[in-house]
């Protein structure tokens, strides 16, 4: 019996609020049961030097947990001079992640950052960034079509990402903390909305797991992005 009571297939509840500030370009509240993740995305004309005259546009992202989002408050990274190598590594998947959707030469010279920042944490707060992030980054990609400044389409499919682990012996779908903290095997799974994978990180918590449990994660994972890309697509429409 899984903490929660939920069946091992199952999803937490999915909320995803559109339009949760006034300035941004997009923005969005996605609720993945108690985890709270918001993401704006801010457009900016001009793209990094590294890009500059190659026509090409660039989607970045930034993360960030507010210091009380967990049980106990955390300092803030600000106030330690330097962000953790956890946070790091966050934004750059969730930057990677959302750049496997876009047409750069399509986005033109242009960047859009999306900035996520977890308000309450209950475990799949990359995930919920991710999945909540693409949301963000549809919203702002529509004001520039609307505003005629791009001719077609820059983003390709949807990008959803969800949690799969071994807790208890069983292979289950979107763990939340009291899964995560003592699940045997961890992993996370980055898809588009056809179902092709981005990234997959997966690793055994103490005790190794078997192909055939990977492949059984891994349908978990593709069921459970499909119920995020509907959620996406009903947001946005």
């Amino acid at each position: 019996m899984r903490p929660s009571g939920r069946q091992t297939d199952e999803m937490r509840p999915i909320e995803i609020e559109t339009a949760f500030t006034r300035h941004a370009e997009g923005s969005v509240l996605i609720k993945c049961g108690h985890t709270h993740v918001l993401c704006t995305a801010s457009l900016e004309e001009r793209v990094p030097p590294f890009l500059k005259n190659s026509g090409l546009g660039w989607v970045t992202a930034e993360y960030g947990m507010l210091p009380r989002a967990t049980h106990t408050r955390g300092r803030r990274e600000a106030a330690a001079g330097k962000q953790s190598g956890r946070t790091q590594e966050i934004q750059r998947l969730i930057g990677r992640s959302l750049r496997a959707c876009i047409d750069r030469s399509a986005l033109g010279e242009r960047q859009i950052t999306v900035d996520c920042d977890v308000l309450q944490a209950d475990g799949g707060t990359r995930c919920a960034a991710i999945t909540g992030g693409w949301v963000a980054l549809r919203l702002a990609v529509n004001k520039l079509m609307k505003a005629g400044l791009i001719k077609s389409d820059p983003i390709r499919d949807h990008v959803a990402a969800v949690s799969c682990g071994i807790y208890a012996g069983q292979p289950v779908l979107d763990l939340d903390y009291a899964e995560d903290s003592e699940a045997g095997t961890d992993g996370n799974f980055v898809m588009t909305g056809a179902g092709r994978m981005i990234e997959v990180q997966a690793s055994a918590e103490g005790a190794t797991f078997s192909r055939q449990e990977m492949d059984t994660l891994l349908g978990l994972a593709e069921k459970g992005v499909a119920e995020l890309a509907a959620a996406q697509k009903a947001a946005v429409s």
